[in-house]
């Protein structure tokens, strides 16, 4: 009788909020009868759920030795010209014509170390003559390199103009240029024609 309208309000508000807190549906993963696990216990289910059978050291293991057989298979693929596992820079009909190209060819720059080193020796003698000699034995080979690997490059480029119209070609006069600077036994992949042979 004398209660406050405020209080009688709360009072409907909350018996309110009971009835239809009790209507709401049930969450799909609690069924009735099973009370909620604690978080603990859902974060170490979760966990263990997302967590693969491996262990770091495990994965880390089993990608080194996927690296290791990887690189066999390439250093393999170097050895024997197999297209399959040879590295990205040489792999193509392109590259593989420009490195038969070089490979055919008799080059003055693959010479160029052994005759480096015979400049130098020749240099460091104390005789003013041979001193003389090795400065220009220097000039006459640089030139000489220069001279052939412009020759080698035009006739590479047309080459391979003829040959590829469609195909990527560019890099491979300089992928060739560099390879003719390598000693022909110190090439990699191996040289698979002979000297004089036609591409």
């Amino acid at each position: 009788m004398f209660r406050s309208r405020a209080k009688e309000e709360k009072a409907s508000v909350a018996t309110k909020a009971t009835v239809t807190d009790s209507k709401q549906p049930r969450h799909p993963e609690a069924p009735k009868g099973r009370p909620t696990p604690k978080r603990s216990v859902a974060q170490s289910q979760r966990r263990s759920v997302a967590n693969t059978s491996m262990t770091r050291k495990e994965a880390a293991k089993r990608q080194r030795e996927e690296r290791r057989a990887a690189l066999e298979r390439q250093r393999q693929a170097l050895a024997s010209g197999d297209e399959r596992y040879l590295p990205a820079r040489d792999k193509g009909p392109v590259r593989r014509f420009a490195r038969d190209f070089v490979d055919s060819r008799f080059n003055i720059a693959e010479y160029f170390l052994p005759m480096a080193v015979i400049i130098l020796v020749m240099s460091m003698v104390q005789v003013p003559a041979l001193q003389n000699a090795s400065l220009l034995l220097w000039l006459v080979v640089i030139v000489m390199i220069v001279l052939d690997s412009i020759v080698t490059g035009f006739r590479l480029k047309k080459q391979l103009a003829e040959r590829f119209p469609d195909d990527n070609r560019r890099g491979a006069v300089a992928y060739a240029l560099m390879r003719s600077l390598q000693m022909r036994r110190l090439r990699l992949p191996k040289p698979q024609v002979k000297r004089g042979e036609r591409p």
